[in-house]
């Protein structure tokens, strides 16, 4: 009897350590169990929660003085930038991160404000609603489909290249009715974003949750910029 438990414990343990080596195979793998990919997506939505309230309090804190942002904004775009290169290169490093994600959501709402005060309170908010009604509709719809949309990447990529294209080129020409194309073809192709980067982070396609959050935070403030701009065109008297 004894010697029988000697092997029990004995195969215990070999398959333990069996497990923990295959467990730790996945983990070098990339591969998440379910319960960690839980704990992914939780992290995620809190950071874009976070992300969203930081770009909140930047835009808050710029709104009385617009005419100071609206002098240095070609210089706060580009730091705009730089904070975000800079937060792809540090996205694994822990703490570092974090401040470099608020830095750069703060400042995403910093550079929106010339904006919202041209088109209004009324008109902001209504932008605002519906960017929650659109944005929370696709990841609801993104995380219930079966349907596989890994494929989008290429072409959404192209897309993005040729619309920031079209918006550099309407700079110097100035047309309403072509803003109103740039913005419409914008929030039709951030919200196939959302559909996008939403199955990536349920997928656990990121390799951190300050990653896939800085990405569905971008997907759905361009959304909420491309709305700012059909309502604020379409608003207007003249």
């Amino acid at each position: 009897m004894s010697l029988y438990n000697r092997d029990y414990i004995h195969n215990q343990s070999a398959q333990r350590q069996e497990e923990r080596y295959t467990q730790s195979s996945y983990e070098e793998q990339g591969v998440r169990s379910e319960e960690d990919l839980a704990r992914f997506i939780k992290s995620t939505y809190q950071l874009f929660a976070a992300s969203c309230i930081a770009g909140a309090a930047g835009a808050y804190a710029a709104m009385g003085m617009v005419e100071t942002v609206r002098q240095w904004y070609i210089a706060l775009v580009i730091l705009e930038f730089a904070m975000l290169f800079g937060l792809m290169f540090t996205r694994k490093m822990h703490g570092v991160n974090l401040e470099m994600r608020f830095g750069f959501t703060f400042l995403t709402g910093v550079t929106l404000t010339p904006l919202l005060a041209a088109v209004g309170s009324a008109v902001a908010a209504q932008a605002f609603i519906m960017t929650a009604v659109i944005a929370g509709g696709l990841s609801l719809y993104a995380m219930q489909s079966t349907r596989d949309f890994s494929s989008w990447g290429k072409p959404l990529f192209i897309a993005l290249i040729i619309l920031v294209v079209g918006s550099l080129i309407n700079l110097f020409l100035g047309s309403p009715l072509l803003q109103v194309a740039i913005a419409g073809a914008g929030a039709l192709l951030f919200s196939f974003m959302i559909i996008y980067d939403t199955q990536k982070i349920i997928q656990g396609a990121f390799a951190t949750p300050v990653e896939a959050a800085v990405a569905i935070y971008l997907d759905v403030l361009n959304l909420f910029i491309s709305l700012l701009q059909i309502l604020g065109i379409f608003g207007r008297d003249e």
